[in-house]
């Protein structure tokens, strides 16, 4: 029997894990003795999620190491043992523990480290980078002590890091060198939308700033100098400004590196050296370092099929697209985002109030997709790559592929079903559709999370995983299987199911949900979700013990977060009908505690500016005049919109504004899968914009239309009519009925516009349940809503009269001290957040204290 080769992998990151696993699959270990050096004192865990770490999950729930897979694979493994030296004449590899080790051939997978800028100070106490699990340790630790964190780079990584500050309970900045976050990834107008985004989540957004020192007291960090002349305070700062590929121990024994750095590669990314390989970060090919993962696993696929002697595979670069959720915001930059192609032509659509921005990059006769950038809405990004890596021609109107479909003409789109086997489905562990398919129709797959497991596809960055679950469905229906719609990989349910298992076996807190029908923690998917169903169920306040932890900011402090961090109030104003006196009430306030006014579209006023320390004070002077929370906060009832009907209109036909304040009073706080809005026009002429609407009711010399569905935003719907000539004891029947049964339905974030499009039988099926109680559930449904009408409380109210809520409204975890960053100035007789370039000029006159 021929004696086994030593084959050294020098790094255990996820590279260098791929790399090993790759072997594995392919029965290297016959032929190979693996061998790997791992200096940090744990094997490879997943960097891409790392700031999962600080919302609950261990070090082990990273791992990307399956318990038992080294050493049932007679993988030899030296944890906490770096490789220091190799001596290419004598082919060995020296380590700091004193170990020496004979190879036969090296991978080189040694990753990268993070760049610090050679600033005055950066080696003062309360300054880290954020790399490796003991990075995240040590911010943790020193986070107790401090008020204000910054993280210096608005990049990936450092929207990452500034995400961990916040949820830490620091107040929290990013300060970025270039003109906008993202450099990389996206232009200034994607930029422009992801900074209001993000400042919205309460981070200050620095850019353009060029950090000169940093100063200290007391040997710790006190603040920040700009080269501007500007500065900051501060009491910890996290550098996120970049990598260097990690090649001293290449330098150290000869092998070629780049001017700037790197590890030279070839095609089959051997080095200078024919019997070293480099690849991940370390690895430099044709004098581009790739600091994505998805390339360092295609190097690490190149090599194990070369040492498995398959020599068709080769290395000649790597697609840098990728799709991430940035502090919640969805950013996506694939192809040729900046249309550097000559001829290149764009298609961007920019809707500031949304809060999205998407741009298209087409050749020059628009055909062709080279590229594109997606933020604040990335649900087209699977989609528009694969326009993007197959070369499908685009249809004739491009835009489509971004905007509602035109009058009386199909959604533009492009099914899995159209993609050719070879499309690259999954880019970080490059999975095709036909590898996918194969594994779902050969081993019975039917759910999303065993085709990961088995294929990889999805494991990485996870932008891919709607392509997956689209091709799951695909495949089942076409294998006559039934589809399930399971909400996430801790639930086996669909939302609709989740409803019932919560109303049937009275089940009132997520834990309990969890422990007897799902597994492990939880997620962000789930947690709101479930949030939402148990307070459509059960009603309970919001802030109780049993929904803490599962809602958004705004639920979570009863208020609507604005882009510097203060919050909006809006109470509830039935009808859009308000008396004098709760007029004045209102300018009272406002007067008071100097905020920013506004009436909004469906007929409230709203109250910009508010302090989180403010607003119990707020809702104390509100409630004690008559209002009532808007929950324009919640998902739930927001306005049933009226005109002045037949009180006041000479075209109006019944009193719409009776109908409307009564519907409001009714639904009000009915929490839902996504908002609902509403409107009661007193006549045809529609003044309220009824058929706009959720649901809207339209007065008729008869009695009432019913129309449900419609939808505003980004993709516009008419409502479609229910019921007509309705009097108005069975209009509010049918819309018990019909919100409950959305309610039961629909899926989690889906409006109803969304809901009833999928609905099969459409208006026709929806006439049969809610009209004529074709599944015997019209009472039932009925019933429900009434419990729920019965059992409201003001959520502002219930709050104000718990002193253990109240302790959660003020701005810093170990302060009662107010935010002392947030900066004014008046236009049209009115404060608003000033924009970084006027806050330079305001400086301290306006400032909060």
């Amino acid at each position: 029997m021929t004696a086994k080769k030593n084959l050294i992998v020098i790094g255990n990151g996820m590279v260098g894990h791929k790399f090993l696993e790759l072997m594995i699959a392919k029965g290297a270990t016959q032929e190979w003795n693996l061998i790997t050096f791992c200096e940090e004192p744990r094997v490879a865990y997943d960097r891409v999620n790392l700031s999962g770490y600080f919302s609950g999950k261990t070090a082990a729930d990273l791992s990307l190491v399956e318990p038992g897979l080294y050493q049932e694979n007679g993988i030899q493994i030296h944890i906490g043992d770096k490789a220091v030296a190799i001596d290419r004449e004598q082919k060995t590899v020296s380590s700091a523990n004193g170990l020496t080790v004979p190879y036969d051939k090296i991978v080189l997978a040694t990753g990268s480290s993070p760049f610090v800028p050679p600033i005055k100070g950066n080696e003062i106490s309360g300054a880290f980078v954020y790399r490796t699990i003991e990075d995240l340790e040590e911010i943790s630790a020193y986070a107790k002590n401090c008020k204000v964190g910054v993280v210096i780079g608005g990049g990936l990584l450092g929207l990452e890091a500034a995400n961990a500050l916040k949820a830490m309970g620091l107040q929290t900045h990013v300060v970025e060198f270039a003109s906008r976050l993202m450099p990389v990834q996206i232009d200034d107008a994607g930029g422009a939308i992801l900074r209001s985004k993000i400042e919205a989540l309460g981070v200050s957004v620095h850019t353009s700033k060029s950090t000169s020192q940093i100063v200290s007291e007391d040997g710790k960090i006190a603040k920040m100098l700009f080269a501007d002349g500007s500065e900051l305070e501060t009491d910890m700062i996290v550098f996120s400004t970049g990598i260097r590929p990690r090649d001293e121990l290449a330098r150290s024994c000869g092998l070629e590196v780049g001017e700037r750095g790197g590890i030279v590669i070839n095609d089959y990314c051997q080095t200078s050296d024919s019997e070293i390989y480099a690849i991940g970060e370390c690895a430099l090919y044709k004098n581009r370092i790739y600091g994505l993962v998805a390339p360092g696993y295609t190097m690490a696929g190149v090599v194990a099929d070369l040492l498995n002697n398959v020599t068709t595979n080769s290395f000649t670069g790597a697609d840098m697209s990728t799709k991430l959720k940035l502090l919640g915001v969805d950013v996506a930059s694939f192809g040729d985002a900046f249309a550097r192609t000559p001829g290149a032509r764009e298609i961007a659509i920019t809707d500031t109030v949304q809060g999205i921005y998407k741009k298209l990059v087409l050749n020059e006769d628009s055909t062709r997709l080279l590229g594109g950038i997606l933020v604040g809405d990335a649900s087209a990004y699977g989609t528009l790559l694969q326009f993007v890596q197959n070369a499908i021609t685009l249809p004739p109107y491009p835009e489509d592929l971004l905007m509602p479909p035109r009058e009386g003409a199909p959604v533009a789109k492009m099914g899995v079903e159209s993609l050719p086997d070879t499309a690259q489905i999954c880019s970080c562990n490059n999975v095709s559709k036909g590898q996918i398919c194969t594994a779902i129709r050969e081993q019975n797959l039917t759910d999303v999370p065993t085709i990961k497991k088995c294929t990889k596809a999805g494991t990485g960055c996870g932008g891919c995983v709607p392509l997956v679950t689209d091709l799951l469905k695909s495949e089942m229906k076409k294998a006559g299987i039934e589809v399930k719609n399971h909400l996430c990989e801790h639930f086996a349910y669909s939302r609709q199911e989740l409803y019932h298992l919560v109303r049937v076996h009275q089940i009132k807190t997520f834990d309990e949900l969890i422990q007897k029908h799902g597994q492990g923690r939880g997620c962000e998917i789930c947690k709101p979700a479930v949030a939402s169903i148990l307070a459509s169920t059960w009603n309970e306040h919001v802030l109780e013990k049993s929904l803490v932890g599962l809602q958004d900011t705004n639920d979570y402090y009863l208020a609507n977060i604005q882009r510097d961090g203060t919050y909006s109030v809006v109470p509830r104003v039935p009808g859009g009908e308000i008396t004098p006196d709760k007029l004045i009430v209102l300018g009272q306030v406002a007067q008071e505690f100097g905020l920013y006014t506004k009436i909004t579209g469906g007929q409230r006023i709203d109250l910009f500016g508010a302090r989180v320390e403010q607003l119990p004070h707020i809702w104390q002077r509100l409630v004690d005049a008559g209002f009532e929370s808007g929950h324009a906060y919640g998902k739930a009832l927001r306005t049933v919109k009226s005109c002045v009907g037949s009180t006041w209109c000479r075209f109006g036909v019944q009193d719409s504004t009776s109908l409307a304040i009564e519907l409001e009073l009714r639904y009000r706080g009915l929490r839902s899968p996504h908002k609902l809005k509403s409107a009661v026009s007193g006549c045809t002429r529609e003044c309220a914009e009824a058929q706009s609407k959720d649901f809207g009711i339209i007065a008729t010399e008869k009695g009432w239309n019913l129309y449900v569905c419609g939808n505003g935003g980004m993709k516009p719907q008419h409502a479609i009519l229910l019921a007509e000539d309705i009097d108005k004891e069975t209009l509010i029947k049918y819309l018990d009925r019909f919100l409950m049964f959305y309610i039961r339905t629909a899926d989690r974030l889906e409006r109803t516009a969304t809901w009833f499009n999928k609905l099969e039988g459409g208006i026709d099926y929806l006439k049969q349940v809610i009209i004529h109680d074709s599944l015997g559930i019209g009472a039932e449904l009925e019933q429900e809503m009434q419990y729920l009408v019965n059992t409201y409380q003001c959520e502002w109210k219930t709050t104000i009269e718990n002193p253990e809520k109240l302790q959660r409204f003020r701005h810093f975890v170990n302060s009662d001290e107010s935010d002392p960053n947030l900066v004014y100035v008046e236009e049209r007789g009115q404060k608003r957040p000033a924009k970084e370039q006027e806050k330079l000029l305001v400086g301290n006159v306006n400032q909060i204290n």
